[in-house]
C-alpha cells in the first residue's frame, strides 16, 4: 500500500509586496556578510544548540506518549480512521505505530468471510525475510483480524505478505507495500557479527534469492549461499525469538530494541529515560516493563499502554523486578527519604490493580551489623545527579521462587542471598559466596558450604533460578553472569584476591581478564553449593547478563564491551554481535519468543 500526498498550492505574492521584499533582500545580504564572520566562530555552539533542541523535543514527545490521555487519544484516532469504511481482504487497513510505542511496527485490521489465521512475512531488499504468525487475540482462527506486524526495515520499501489460512488448510496471499518509518534513535539497522562458528552473513543476500520459513513465532529466512550455514541451523542454534536490548543508556533519548537472530533491527521501543530491565508477561495479556526510574507500564499486544503506574515520591526503581503469584510486581528500589542516603537496598511491591507501592524488605535493617562496617560512599546509578550516596549492598537481580522465598544478587558484596517469606515476614535463609567478606559481622554462619574446588564469584549479575524435576527435594540450579571482578567502593581495605582467579582490573579492555558463565547446583538440605558448569566469556567488570535458551544454548551479554553472543553448553561461540555503545554499556540482553503476545502461542 503506497500513499502519496498531493502537492500543496503555493501562496500568491501581491505586486505591492515586491519592493518590500527587494529592500529586505539587500539588508539581509549585508547582515549575512557580518554574520558569516561571527558564525565561523560560533558554528559549533549553534550546532550544539540545534541538537539539544531536537533532543528536548523528542524527550517531550516520548514523555507525552507515556500518559493515559495520549494513549486514549491515540486509540480514539485509530478507531475513527479505521471505521470510516469497511475493511476486507481487498481493502486492508494499516497504520504505522498507532500508540507511539514501537517505531517500525504496523497495525493491521480487516475482516474475512471465513475464520482464518494469519502469517506475515516482511521482505526488504538486502535483508532476510522476517516471518511470524500473528497473535489475533484469544482464538487462532477468527473473522475479524487485528494485530501488530513487527519487523519493518526503516526508510526503505517493505513488502508485507499476509498468508491467510482457513481451518481446512487453504492458503491465500495478500501483499502490502509500505515504506518503513524512520527511526527515532541512531541505532544500527544491522549489527556487525564479530565472531562465531555460524556465518549469518548469508542472510543479507537479495530478497529475490531468499527462501522463506514460517513458524508460530518470529523467524527469519535467508539465501543458503554459504554451504556451512543454513537458515534452519541458525534458527535452531541461536533460538527462535528476538533479542531485547535492555539498557544501552543514552544522554539523549533511551530505547529498548528488538533484533532478530541475524542482528537485524525489528523493533524500536522508546522509553522516558533510564532503561527497561526485563520484560514480564502476565495472565491478562500485558507485557510489563520499566519506562523510567519511576514508571512501570503494562502494554497490550497492539502496543497500547493499558496501565501506567508511578512508584510515587518515596521510591525509585533500580536494576530488576519480577511478577509474583498474584500478578503484582516486586521491584528492587531505593528509598528516597533516607537520611543516611543509602541506595539500592530496598524491595517494594507494586499492586498492578491499584498502582499502590508498599515496602517489603529493607536490607539495611536485615543486615544492620554489616552495613555499619562499610564506608559511607558510592553513587546512585539510577540518579546520576545524586551525591553522597551509600551503596553498601547494590542488589542487581531478584528471582521469586514458588514457595514465596526470593533470591537476590548483591554486587557490592559478591554475594547471593536467599530470603524466606518475602511478602510476609522476611527472614534470611542463606548466602552463597566468599564468606570472609562478612567476617566479624555475625552473618558468616549463614553461608552454604562450597562443595568442590572452584573460585567464588566477583560482582555477579543476572542470577537465574532453575527448577528441575529430576532433582531431589530442596535441590535446584542457579546460573549467572560472573563478572569475576573483585572490588567494592564501600570496602576499600578488603583483599579480593583471596578469591581464586578473580580480576581486580576495572577496565573491560584488560587483556588478562575474563568473565564467566557459571551454573551451581544448590542443595539446601545438605547446605551446599557445587559448580556444575562454567566457561569463559569476554570481560565486563560491571553489568551484563546470561540466559539459558530453550534449546540448551546460552546467550551472554558482555555489557561494557557492547557484545552479545550465543554459546553452546560447552562454551563454543556460535554467533556474536556488537552494538555501538551510547555511553558506557548495555545493561542486559535477553531473548524472548513473544508467543501469546506479538505472535501466536
Amino acid at each position: 500500500m503506497t500513499i502519496t500526498h498531493p502537492p500543496q498550492p503555493s501562496s500568491p505574492i501581491r505586486h505591492t509586496a515586491v519592493r518590500t521584499i527587494a529592500v529586505r533582500a539587500v539588508a539581509a545580504t549585508l547582515a549575512c556578510i557580518v554574520a558569516i564572520g561571527l558564525s565561523l566562530l560560533s558554528q559549533n555552539d549553534v550546532d550544539a544548540a540545534i541538537r539539544q533542541n531536537r533532543i528536548a523535543q523528542l524527550n517531550a514527545r516520548i514523555e507525552n506518549i507515556y500518559t493515559a490521555d495520549y494513549q486514549q487519544m491515540a486509540e480514539e484516532n485509530l478507531v475513527k480512521a479505521r471505521d470510516k469504511e469497511t475493511h476486507t481482504v481487498d481493502n486492508i487497513f494499516v497504520a504505522d505505530n498507532p500508540y507511539g510505542t514501537n517505531t517500525t511496527s504496523l497495525y493491521v485490521y480487516f475482516t474475512s468471510h471465513y475464520a482464518t489465521k494469519v502469517t506475515y512475512t516482511v521482505s526488504a531488499d538486502g535483508y532476510p525475510d522476517f516471518t511470524a504468525e500473528a497473535n489475533q487475540g484469544d482464538d487462532e482462527y477468527v473473522k475479524e483480524h487485528e494485530f501488530l506486524v513487527l519487523g519493518l526495515i526503516p526508510d526503505v520499501e517493505n513488502t508485507i505478505t499476509l498468508t491467510i489460512t482457513d481451518e481446512s488448510g487453504l492458503d491465500t496471499d495478500y501483499t502490502i507495500t509500505r515504506k518503513g518509518p524512520s527511526l527515532l534513535g541512531t541505532e544500527a539497522v544491522r549489527l556487525e557479527q564479530t565472531d562465531g562458528s555460524l556465518d549469518t552473513t548469508a542472510a543479507f543476500a537479495s530478497s529475490a534469492s531468499s527462501t522463506s520459513s514460517t513458524s508460530t513465532s518470529a523467524s527469519t529466512s535467508a539465501s543458503a549461499t554459504d554451504s556451512t550455514t543454513t537458515a534452519s541451523e541458525i534458527t535452531q542454534q541461536l533460538g527462535n525469538g528476538l533479542y531485547a536490548i535492555l539498557g544501552n543508556d543514552s544522554d539523549e533519548q533511551d530505547f529498548m530494541y528488538y533484533y532478530d537472530t541475524y542482528g537485524v533491527l525489528r523493533g524500536e521501543v522508546p522509553v522516558k529515560y533510564y532503561r527497561s530491565h526485563r520484560l514480564l508477561f502476565d495472565d491478562d495479556g500485558l507485557m510489563w516493563f520499566s519506562a523510567s526510574t519511576h514508571t512501570m507500564v503494562g502494554m497490550n499486544r497492539l502496543g497500547k499502554l493499558e496501565k501506567i503506574y508511578d512508584l510515587g515520591g518515596d521510591f525509585i526503581l533500580h536494576h530488576d523486578y519480577a511478577l509474583d503469584a498474584d500478578g503484582n510486581i516486586v521491584l528492587l528500589a531505593t528509598d528516597l527519604g533516607r537520611s543516611d542516603h543509602a541506595v539500592q537496598d530496598q524491595v517494594v511491591k507494586l499492586d498492578t490493580t491499584t498502582g499502590k507501592t508498599t515496602l517489603l524488605l529493607d536490607f539495611g535493617t536485615m543486615f544492620a551489623g554489616y552495613k555499619s562496617t562499610t564506608d559511607h560512599s558510592g553513587i546512585d546509578e539510577s540518579d546520576p545527579t545524586a551525591t553522597n550516596r551509600w551503596d553498601w549492598l547494590h542488589c542487581n537481580t531478584i528471582q521469586l521462587l514458588p514457595d514465596g522465598s526470593a533470591l537476590f544478587s548483591a554486587r557490592e558484596t559478591s554475594t547471593i542471598i536467599k530470603v524466606n517469606d518475602l511478602e510476609g515476614t522476611p527472614t534470611l535463609a542463606y548466602m552463597i559466596g566468599e564468606s570472609s567478606v562478612w567476617d566479624g559481622t555475625g552473618y558468616a554462619s549463614a553461608f552454604l558450604t562450597k562443595d568442590g574446588d572452584f573460585g567464588d564469584t566477583g560482582g555477579q549479575h543476572s542470577i537465574t533460578y532453575v527448577a528441575d524435576d529430576s532433582l531431589a527435594d530442596d535441590q535446584y540450579y542457579l546460573y549467572m553472569f560472573d563478572n569475576n571482578y573483585g572490588y567494592a567502593m564501600t570496602r576499600p581495605d578488603y583483599d579480593w584476591t583471596v578469591i581464586d582467579g578473580i580480576s581486580t582490573a576495572g577496565s573491560s579492555k584488560d587483556a588478562d581478564s575474563r568473565s564467566q558463565y557459571r551454573r551451581y547446583l544448590v542443595d539446601e538440605h545438605a547446605g551446599t553449593y557445587t559448580e556444575v558448569a562454567s566457561f569463559d566469556v569476554p570481560y565486563s567488570p560491571y553489568v551484563s547478563s546470561a540466559q539459558e535458551l530453550s534449546n540448551g544454548n546460552i546467550l551472554i551479554d558482555t555489557g561494557m564491551q557492547g557484545l552479545f553472543g550465543t554459546y553452546t553448553a560447552d562454551g563454543e561461540l556460535l554467533a556474536q554481535y556488537r552494538m555501538a555503545l551510547n555511553t558506557a554499556y548495555i545493561y542486559r540482553v535477553y531473548q524472548y519468543d513473544f508467543k501469546g503476545f506479538y505472535f501466536a502461542a
